[in-house]
C-alpha cells in the first residue's frame, strides 16, 4: 500500500487475498494486520482461509495471536465453530473442551450488545450434552439454568427472547418451581431490558465497520471520536448498577472495544490507564500503558504519564528508562513550551494537558529532584547546558525549580544570569 493507512487500497488487498491459494494470500493478510492489527475483519477472513483448507495449527496460531485484542462477536463465532469442528468426534472428552472453550468465549464477549445468538448457541449445545443418569440430568438441567440467569441480565438485542425461552424453559422444567424462580429474576430482567433500550442509541451512533487510522481531523473521526466518548461514560455511570466488580469488567471491555477502532488515540490509551489506576489495579494501568507505547511508540505524552505512573507505585528504574530512552531519541532539543506553572504540579497531580506544556529535559530534572535529589537535578542540568542543543526552557526549569522548590533565590538569580548572556537573543527567554 502506497498510503500504509489507505482504507480503500486495504480494502482491495483483502478482496484480492480472498481469491487467491492460502500460501498466496498469507503476504497480504500479513501486509495487511501489519497495519491494521486490530482488524477483526481482516483476522477472521484470514482465520477462515485457513479453515478452509484444514490448516488446523495456522488457524490456532492466528486465534492466539488477534481474539485478545479483538473482542468482535463474528470473530469469536468463527473460533467457536473451529473448536467444535476439531472436537466433533472426540466424544465426551470434546465435549468438555468445546464447554471450557463456550465459557471463555463468554467471559471475554458475554456482555457484547451482540452476543445474544452466542447465548442462544451455549445453551442449545449444554441442552445437547447427554445424559446417562438422574444425576447427570440434574447437573445438565443446572447448567442450562446457570447460562439462562447470566444471558437474561444482560442487555442485547435478543434479551428480550432469551427471557421468554427461559420461561419456558423453567415450565418445561417444573411448573411449580417456575414461578418462584421467574418472579426473582423479572426484575433483573426487566433492568437488563431497560439498560439495553438506553445502551442501543449509544451503539448506534459507532460505525463498526471503521478501520483504526491515525486520526486526520475529519468530521467523521471527530463523530466517531465523540460517540465513543459517550458510550464509555454511559457504562462508567454503571446504569444497571450491578456490582463494581462487574461494572469494572465491563467497563474495560468497552474501553478494548473502543481501542480497537481508536488505536492510534493517545488520550483514549491514557484515559484507560488512568481508569485503571483511580480504580486501584495500578498493575492492568501498567499494562495498559506497555501496550499504547507499542501502539504509539512515538506518543512523548504516554511515555510521560507511564513513567511518572511507574515512578508514583516507587518504580524507579523502569520510570527512569523511561526518561533516558526519550533524551536518547534525540529530541530533547526540541523542549518546545513554558513551564513555570506546570513545574509546580507534582506527579499526583498531573492531568493529560500538562504533558503539553513541559519540554523532556524539564521532565527529567523534576524527576531527578524528586528520586535522587537536588545534587542529581543540578548536575543533569550543568551537563545539558553544555549541549549546543540545549534551550533556553531547560535553565528556566532548573532556575524556577531552585527559586519555588528549593526556596533558593539566589541558585534561581544566578541561573538565569548566565541563561541570559547566552539566550540574550531569545524574546521568550526574556519574557520569561
Amino acid at each position: 500500500m502506497a498510503d500504509n493507512y489507505s482504507v480503500e487500497a486495504a480494502e482491495l488487498l483483502a478482496n484480492e487475498a480472498l481469491h487467491l491459494p492460502i500460501l498466496e494470500a498469507v503476504p497480504i493478510y500479513e501486509q495487511l494486520l501489519a497495519t491494521f492489527p486490530t482488524a477483526a475483519k481482516y483476522w477472521k477472513q484470514y482465520v477462515e482461509a485457513h479453515m478452509a483448507v484444514n490448516n488446523d495449527d495456522a488457524t490456532k496460531q492466528l486465534f492466539s495471536r488477534c481474539l485478545l485484542n479483538c473482542l468482535q462477536i463474528p470473530l469469536w463465532r468463527c473460533y467457536i465453530r473451529f473448536i467444535r469442528k476439531v472436537n466433533e468426534k472426540k466424544g465426551v472428552e470434546g465435549q468438555e473442551e468445546t464447554r471450557k472453550a463456550f465459557d471463555f468465549m463468554l467471559s471475554y464477549v458475554g456482555a457484547d450488545i451482540a452476543s445474544g445468538p452466542v447465548w442462544m448457541e451455549y445453551i442449545t449445545f449444554l441442552k445437547s450434552m447427554p445424559a446417562q443418569s438422574t444425576q447427570e440430568e440434574s447437573q445438565r438441567m443446572t447448567a442450562v439454568r446457570k447460562a439462562y440467569q447470566k444471558a437474561i441480565v444482560t442487555p442485547t438485542h435478543h434479551v428480550e427472547q432469551l427471557w421468554k425461552d427461559y420461561e419456558n424453559f423453567e415450565n418445561s422444567v417444573s411448573r411449580a418451581l417456575a414461578k418462584g424462580l421467574v418472579s426473582e429474576y423479572q426484575p433483573k430482567y426487566n433492568s437488563a431490558r431497560a439498560v439495553y433500550r438506553e445502551q442501543k442509541k449509544y451503539v448506534d451512533e459507532i460505525d463498526w465497520n471503521m478501520l483504526a487510522v491515525p486520526p486526520s481531523g475529519s468530521y467523521k473521526e471527530e463523530l466517531q471520536w465523540m460517540a465513543w466518548k459517550r458510550f464509555l461514560a454511559f457504562e462508567k455511570g454503571n446504569p444497571q448498577r450491578i456490582d463494581s466488580t462487574s461494572a469494572n469488567k465491563r467497563i474495560a471491555f468497552t474501553y478494548e472495544q473502543c481501542l480497537m477502532y481508536l488505536y492510534h488515540y493517545p488520550d483514549i490509551w491514557y484515559d484507560y490507564a488512568t481508569w485503571h489506576a483511580k480504580s486501584g489495579a495500578v498493575d492492568s494501568a501498567i499494562k495498559v500503558f506497555q501496550r499504547a507505547l507499542k501502539a504509539l511508540p512515538d506518543s512523548e505524552m504516554l511515555k510521560y504519564a507511564y513513567a511518572e505512573l511507574e515512578e508514583s507505585r516507587g518504580a524507579i528504574q523502569p520510570a527512569k528508562k523511561v526518561y533516558e530512552s526519550l533524551l536518547g531519541d534525540g529530541v530533547n532539543a526540541t523542549a518546545l513550551s513554558h513551564i513555570q506553572v506546570a513545574m509546580l504540579v507534582q506527579v499526583e497531580s498531573t492531568v493529560w494537558s500538562d504533558f503539553q506544556l513541559i519540554g523532556n529535559d524539564e521532565h527529567y530534572i523534576r524527576f531527578l529532584r524528586r528520586t535522587e535529589g537536588v545534587e542529581a537535578a543540578r548536575k543533569y542540568f550543568l551537563d545539558a547546558r553544555k549541549s549546543p542543543n540545549c534551550t533556553y526552557h531547560v535553565f528556566v526549569a532548573y532556575a524556577m525549580m531552585a527559586f519555588c522548590l528549593d526556596k533558593d533565590p539566589k541558585v534561581a538569580h544566578n541561573v538565569f544570569e548566565v541563561g541570559l548572556k547566552r539566550f540574550m537573543h531569545e524574546p521568550g527567554y526574556i519574557l520569561e
